[in-house]
């Protein structure tokens, strides 16, 4: 997989998850829809730091259990903002540094010092990185939608918003 395609992709799906997360209503950080859910600020400080964190993941070869799936809970809005371009900066610097040889070796999930499931690196950065990062910011828009946020155009017109009507 060329690296230049990946970063081209994160480039295009920066645009929308920064409007998303600019809706982010700071006065509902700690709402869930659901008891077992993760807050709205944990799910969108995920969603603006999969990419970067994901990345690392991959670009270091491995990752624990335990760290891969913490998710950091943070005090603010900002907080959210602010991390959401160091992660895109992250990811880009990966994904420039990545060479095919990187990209065939293996990234391993490591669980009580074994290894428990591995991947090429480039099909990590496509299912883990990216995919994974859309399945998130997907729950994003289900979180807003609930609170009566306008959703953003995201890959065409939204229910709120039809980016064809400003052309």
């Amino acid at each position: 997989m060329d690296s230049k395609k990946l970063i081209s992709e994160l480039e295009f799906e920066t645009i929308s998850t920064g409007k998303l997360l600019d809706r982010i209503p700071k006065d509902k950080l700690t709402w869930k829809p659901h008891p077992t859910a993760m807050s709205l600020a944990e799910l969108a400080y995920h969603v603006a730091n999969v990419p970067g964190i994901f990345s690392s993941f991959a670009d270091e070869g491995k990752t624990n259990v335990e760290v891969m799936v913490y998710h950091h809970i943070p005090d603010s809005k900002k907080e959210i903002i602010e991390s959401f371009p160091k992660s895109m900066a992250k990811a880009k610097q990966v994904f420039e540094s990545a060479t095919e040889s990187w990209g065939k070796t293996n990234w391993e999930l490591i669980k009580d010092g074994k290894s428990i499931f591995a991947m090429p690196r480039f099909l990590m950065c496509r299912l883990l990185v990216l995919n994974h990062w859309y399945h998130h910011r997907g729950e994003l828009i289900t979180y807003l939608r609930m609170l009566g946020i306008p959703i953003p155009s995201v890959y065409g017109p939204s229910g709120d918003e039809n980016p064809f009507d400003q052309a």
